[in-house]
């Protein structure tokens, strides 16, 4: 009786459906342009016809070829406001260009899983309506950037002992408001701190949330280092976000953002880029206020 049973378990696994698995990124239409400022001119007619507003437009140091657009619209923003709190860091959503007529955006579904966690459920229809929105403007010719199941990415990690989400380390900084928070890390910004500046801000003030699109330029250990290191067809994974939340101030720990972004990287390709996490950190914290003291980058 308990042999038949097991066999029944074992022959109803091989007949189960595969997980769903996702993947970061999705490959839009192939634009017909000459260069990477008429690229990107081209995919904002796209995306403005669509309904979306620019936020923003990313030029990675050292990274000529690429630039990263950064829009959102009235609809997704309303889903934002409605949840409040950490999703403040899904405002923006990022599409990649490079000067071939590559184009490239995020996978709604795999990055709001993880950045809304436990609440995606309650979203999943604005979610598939943003990404059908995206399609609609700039194609959709199939997903790449590796595979993790959809199941795993709201307590994503990407392996035993490092961070998920809501790690500790994404605390920045505490300020007694939110005001002094925000005027904070828009002055930071505006000074280019510690080799940074700012791509876009979202402000939500009567939930007194806000995120800000981070460039990170810094000649030794800036963005565009590790972004090599890993893989530029990644493009769409920048910029980082810094985000508030009430008086405090947080961004994603590298080790936890960068591994959402790469989820097919092998250990010894983190090892290579070991020091990152703790450089942006430090970068970062400066910014929210937590140091005055520059971030050594020459």
């Amino acid at each position: 009786m308990i042999f038949r049973l097991f066999l029944l378990m074992s022959f109803g696994l091989l007949l189960a459906p595969p997980a769903l698995a996702l993947s970061p990124y999705v490959r839009g239409d192939q634009l017909a342009c000459l260069d990477l400022a008429t690229c990107i001119s081209g995919v904002e007619q796209k995306l403005k016809k669509a309904g979306f507003k620019i936020l923003g437009v990313h030029h990675p140091r050292n990274l000529d070829q690429y630039a990263v657009v950064v829009v959102t619209d009235q609809a997704w923003l309303q889903t934002i406001r409605a949840m409040g709190g950490s999703a403040i860091i899904g405002a923006g959503i990022r599409i990649g260009v490079k000067t071939d007529g590559s184009v490239s955006y995020i996978d709604a579904e795999y990055w709001y899983r993880a950045y809304f966690q436990r609440k995606f459920e309650r979203q999943r229809t604005a979610v598939q309506a943003l990404h059908q929105r995206l399609a609609k403007a700039l194609g959709d010719q199939g997903r790449f950037g590796g595979d993790v199941p959809a199941v795993d990415l709201a307590n994503y990690r990407y392996m035993i002992g490092m961070e998920r989400f809501d790690s500790d380390k994404a605390l920045l900084y505490s300020h007694p408001s939110f005001n002094i928070a925000l005027k904070t890390v828009r002055e930071n910004l505006a000074h280019g701190l510690n080799h940074t500046s700012q791509v876009y801000e979202v402000v939500v003030p009567e939930r007194k949330i806000a995120v800000f699109g981070v460039a990170m330029n810094g000649p030794t250990s800036g963005e565009h280092v590790w972004v090599n290191q890993n893989g530029v067809d990644h493009i769409a994974a920048l910029p980082w976000e810094v985000f508030i939340v009430h008086g405090k101030v947080y961004a994603l720990y590298g080790r936890y953002r960068t591994a959402l972004a790469w989820p097919k990287l092998g250990l010894g390709d983190f090892m290579r880029i070991s020091d990152h996490p703790d450089t942006v950190q430090a970068m970062l914290t400066a910014v929210a206020g937590g140091r005055n003291e520059k971030f050594n980058d020459f």
